[in-house]
C-alpha cells in the first residue's frame, strides 16, 4: 500500500491549523490544540516545516509561527517533500544513478511515468484547498493535474 507516514498527515493538520491565523501567529501548544496532538509531535513537525521554509517562527511572550506564503502558494507535495524527502515511487525515480539495474532497466521509464502522475497530482491540490468545505456525497472531486 502506498501511503504518507503518520508525521506526514500530522504536518498537513498543523499547516491547515495555521491557515486560519491569517498574519497572526500561532504556539506550539495552541497548535497542538486544534490540531488535538502531543506538543512534542507538534514541535518536531514545526521544526520539520521551518526547515523546509514553509513555516517561520517569531520569538517572545507572543511568538509563535505562521505560514511563509498564502495557503494557495503551497502545494500538499511541498509538505511531503519537507517531512519525506523527494517524491518517488522507486529509488530511481527520485535520484537517478543509485541502481546497478538502470541502464538496462525495462520497467524505469513506466515507473518514472507513474511518480510524475502522483507528484503532479500531489503539486495540483494546496493548502487552501485542504481547508475547503468537503463536496457534497456523490460529487466528484475534480483532479488538475499538470500536462506535460
Amino acid at each position: 500500500m502506498l501511503r504518507v507516514s503518520k508525521l506526514t498527515d500530522y504536518a498537513t493538520i498543523v499547516m491547515t491549523c495555521l491557515v486560519d491565523t491569517g498574519d497572526g501567529v500561532l504556539s506550539a501548544q495552541c497548535l497542538a490544540e486544534r490540531a488535538r496532538l502531543e506538543v512534542p509531535t507538534v514541535s518536531k513537525l514545526l521544526k520539520q516545516l521551518a526547515q523546509a521554509g514553509l513555516v517561520v517562527s517569531t520569538r517572545g511572550i507572543n511568538g509563535g509561527y505562521r505560514l511563509t506564503r498564502t495557503p494557495q502558494r503551497i502545494s500538499i507535495a511541498d509538505i511531503v517533500i519537507a517531512m519525506e524527502g523527494p517524491i518517488g515511487m522507486t529509488e530511481c525515480s527520485a535520484h537517478a544513478g543509485l541502481c546497478d539495474h538502470e541502464p538496462h532497466c525495462g520497467v524505469r521509464v513506466n515507473w518514472q511515468r507513474i511518480n510524475q502522475a502522483i507528484a503532479g497530482a500531489l503539486e495540483s491540490v494546496t493548502l487552501a484547498d485542504m481547508v475547503k468545505p468537503p463536496p457534497k456525497r456523490g460529487a466528484t472531486i475534480p483532479l488538475r493535474v499538470a500536462t506535460a
